[in-house]
Order: C-alpha cells, then structure tokens, then sequence
C-alpha cells in the first residue's frame, strides 16, 4: 500500500481549517447557550452590526432552503464530498494561499455540517444588514466566503496562472 503524503502546506490547510471549525463551534455554543440568543432574537452590537438569531437550511447566506429531510442530508453529504475533495487537494499543494484558501473553505464547509446534523439546520448570527448586506452569516461562512475569494486570487495571480 502506497504511502499517503501530505506536505507541509497542505498540514498547514488542515490547521487552518480545525482553527475555523473550532472557532465556528465554539463561538456558536457562546451564542446558543451561555448568550442564549434564540431567547433574545437580535441584540445591538455596535453601530450597524447585530447579533440575530437565523435557523438556516440552506447554503451559504440561505441560498437553496432545504426544508425537507432528504434536502438536509444531500446538503450534508455535498458538505462532506466537497470537504474531502478539497482536503486531498490540499495534501499536495506547496503554495501558502492555496492551502489558506483549501484550509478556510473545508473548515466553513464542516462547522456547517456539524449543525446541519445537530440541528437540522445551521446556526446564523452574524448581522450587518443595517449596512445593506442582507444576509445573517456566522464564521464558517465567513470561511467559505473568504476562502473562495483567496481562491480565485490564487488562479489570476498564483504561481499556476504564471505558468
């Protein structure tokens, strides 16, 4: 059996993408819990930014509602092919954007999946649509937000696009 390489950026997408689901979990379990913002609903925070609580069962920014079961767990199992097929192209990369990106993006992916399944739906917090952006988001889709951007910088401008 041949041995499964990983490189030292692609361990760097891997730390980065715990960091994001730990961050996600954690401040998520402040907010459901401890903050018990299902009970409050929508609180200022400072200036345009609020914390709102949205049960979300769809995509990123509530695209794609799947209010049915079987929704949910294609959702949930797109969640995960997406996850490792970015994970394994993470393994290889040597370039530090491309692993930040692959990191963010497979990080965002699973903290929505671990509330897909716990919950049925995803736990959004996020608000600043007093700034005209209408969407309630929380750090995983930050992450994915964040990482496809970094994405695309790395086709335009990364070493392969040089090439």
């Amino acid at each position: 059996m041949a041995k499964l390489h990983i490189t030292r950026m692609g361990w760097t997408a891997y730390a980065i993408a715990a960091g994001v689901i730990v961050a996600d979990q954690a401040v998520k379990h402040w907010i459901l819990n401890i903050f018990d913002l299902p009970l409050r609903g929508s609180v200022p925070v400072a200036g345009p930014f609020h914390l709102t609580m949205v049960w979300n069962q769809g995509v990123s920014f509530g695209l794609l509602q799947a209010g049915h079961d079987l929704a949910r767990w294609a959702l949930a199992g797109f969640s995960l092919a997406v996850a490792f097929f970015l994970a394994g192209w993470a393994r290889k990369t040597e370039r530090p954007l491309l692993a930040t990106a692959l990191g963010l993006v497979i990080g965002g992916a699973l903290g929505n999946l671990i509330d897909r399944v716990r919950f049925a739906a995803v736990a959004d917090f996020l608000d600043f649509s007093r700034l005209y952006f209408p969407w309630v988001f929380n750090i995983a889709d930050a992450g994915i937000t964040v990482g496809v951007i970094l994405l695309l910088a790395d086709s335009l401008f990364g070493d392969s696009a040089r090439k």
